[in-house]
């Protein structure tokens, strides 16, 4: 028997209860992560459907794929710190909310801009959700070994469900319509309103502590202006590219800002002390570039299988389906794994198995070869979730239960920054390539010319309207175009993942990888207010 006391009530659960209550939690907990997942990757595969119906330019679908992680990167740090002082349940069970509305509102978007609109309110529902998940499990799986199989399991479930976004929107977007992919959210969270209602436990409450308002501000508009800078330099289509360095400068200064800003204060939003510890700013940093490096080039891959290989979109949903198989099994073996050859050893082989099955990319054309893309696809699966695990396990392990929400916020917004600045950087990067590489194709008038080098998308849209020789002529050359630009995008992400393993087998002290983080002792001592009142004892 366990006893509970909350303020100067207590009741008496038994072992046996509390054990199946935290397991049901985690599952959950999981199925809410697998929603936003799956719509972070889901339009993916939905891009050529997409671009037929609406006709975005080139800069418009950038900004269709990449607002969600841009939104929920800077909300993600507010978000989780106002699940610790306000409660977490009642931040997912409002997220819950949010993201169904602008699920409704996405799938009935009839313009580029609602969509971008709705999209980035999904970004806000995410924002609000995806804190708490990593949070409350700190809070109920109290045992490291316990809490590392719970982590492996959110792990593989999030990778399951970027992985299987994909497939589902190819599902839905060849017996449906694009739209589908966000209209299949609003019935099942309809179904985990209720259970969430029943299943979350109460957070406590320590409003007593003041939430510094200007913090908050700090951190959103300097990661959102540093982001948007960014994304911006590369294609200068709104603003410029002068005046968008100058957006991302202003965003370092504002971040600069908040870093001092939260040295000073007694209870800061974020605890920048966290970074001190080696072992936790690395397990950041290797969230933030393995995702940067990963994300904007699965976009890429899916594009590929479909128009250079010409593959429906179930077809390239299933050929990616290895990568979901593997990153499930990365997910649950990781913890496994970690027990037995050490955080250090399992960060930097999980990154350097992803590099090598990396490699092969470099050597795709036009040809078919099944075998080579599934072995690749399994690599980069296990290896990236069996690094992630460690990552997410080290970040979580140092800090104690009251800062669980900033520590989880920071690593979602690695996570969120990550694939934001890894589609913005590497989808700027292949575009570069790519149009440049596209010459000039006989029969197909210049400004048609100049819509096909927007993007592979675009061009086979173009292709199709001209039709005939000329038609095919420009599909053609913009395949050959495009492999061209993947390669460079590969070795890019190569680069990045080999530094970023040799980083993690470098700076990850023993230390690090061994201790964790008792909860703070003035926190455990004071009574806290629950975020629901307990029932009376009888």
């Amino acid at each position: 028997m366990i006893v509970v006391g909350v303020g100067a009530q207590s009741r008496t659960v038994p072992a046996a209860a509390r054990h199946a209550s935290r397991w049901a939690v985690l599952a959950l907990l999981c199925f809410s992560l697998l929603l936003i997942a799956v719509d972070a990757t889901v339009l993916h595969i939905a891009v050529p459907a997409l671009t037929a119906a609406l006709e975005p330019s080139a800069v418009e679908l950038l900004w269709i794929i990449d607002i969600y992680s841009l939104v929920v990167a800077p909300l993600l740090v507010t978000f989780g710190t106002l699940g610790d002082r306000y409660g977490r349940r009642r931040l997912v069970l409002a997220g819950y909310v949010v993201f169904g509305l602008a699920s409704l509102s996405a799938a009935l978007a009839e313009t580029p801009l609602a969509l971008i609109l709705s999209r980035a309110f999904l970004g806000v529902g995410g924002a609000m959700i995806m804190p708490a998940t990593l949070s409350i499990i700190r809070e109920v799986f109290t045992d490291r070994k316990e809490r590392a199989i719970a982590l492996g399991v959110w792990s593989a479930v999030a990778a399951a469900g970027a992985a299987v976004g994909p497939l589902v929107g190819g599902v839905l977007v060849e017996h449906f319509w694009w739209g589908a992919v966000f209209l299949i959210n609003v019935p099942l969270l309809i179904v985990a309103l209720p259970l969430a209602v029943r299943l979350l436990p109460p957070s406590r409450n320590r409003s007593g502590h003041p939430w510094d308002v200007l913090s908050a501000v700090l951190s959103t508009f300097g990661i959102l202006a540093l982001a948007f800078g960014l994304k911006e330099a590369g294609y200068g289509h709104m603003i410029g590219r002068g005046p968008a360095l100058a957006v991302a400068l202003l965003g370092i200064a504002l971040l600069a800002w908040f870093v001092r800003r939260q040295r000073r204060l007694e209870y800061p939003l974020l605890d920048i002390s966290l970074f001190t510890r080696r072992g936790f700013a690395t397990g950041v940093a290797c969230v933030l570039l393995a995702i940067f490096a990963l994300v904007g080039l699965e976009l890429l891959l899916a594009q590929y299988l479909q128009l250079v290989l010409g593959l429906s979109p179930l077809s390239a949903g299933v050929r990616m389906l290895p990568l979901m198989v593997a990153a499930i099994a990365g997910g649950l073996a990781a913890a496994h794994v970690l027990q037995r050859i050490g955080l250090r050893a399992t960060m930097s082989g999980g990154l350097a198995l992803t590099t090598l099955s990396l490699v092969p990319v470099l050597t795709w054309g036009v040809e078919q070869n099944p075998g080579m893309l599934a072995v690749c696809f399994i690599g980069i699966g296990f290896g990236v979730e069996v690094a992630l695990l460690a990552a997410s396990d080290t970040i979580m392990a140092a800090v104690p239960e009251s800062r669980a929400g900033g520590a989880a916020s920071i690593e979602e917004t690695a996570y969120e920054l990550g694939a934001g600045l890894g589609i913005a950087v590497l989808g700027t990067i292949t575009t570069m390539v790519y149009a440049p590489a596209l010459g000039v194709v006989p029969g197909v008038p210049g400004a048609q010319m100049n819509e096909a080098r927007e993007s592979l998308a675009a061009a086979a849209h173009v292709a199709a309207r001209v039709g005939g020789t000329p038609g095919a002529a420009l599909l053609d050359a913009a395949r050959l175009a495009f492999i061209t630009a993947l390669h460079r995008t590969v070795v890019v992400s190569v680069v990045l993942l080999g530094l970023t393993a040799l980083a993690a087998a470098v700076f990850i002290s023993r230390e690090a990888a061994a201790g964790h983080c008792a909860d703070e002792p003035e926190e455990a001592a004071k009574p806290e207010k629950s975020e629901r009142s307990p029932r009376p004892s009888s």
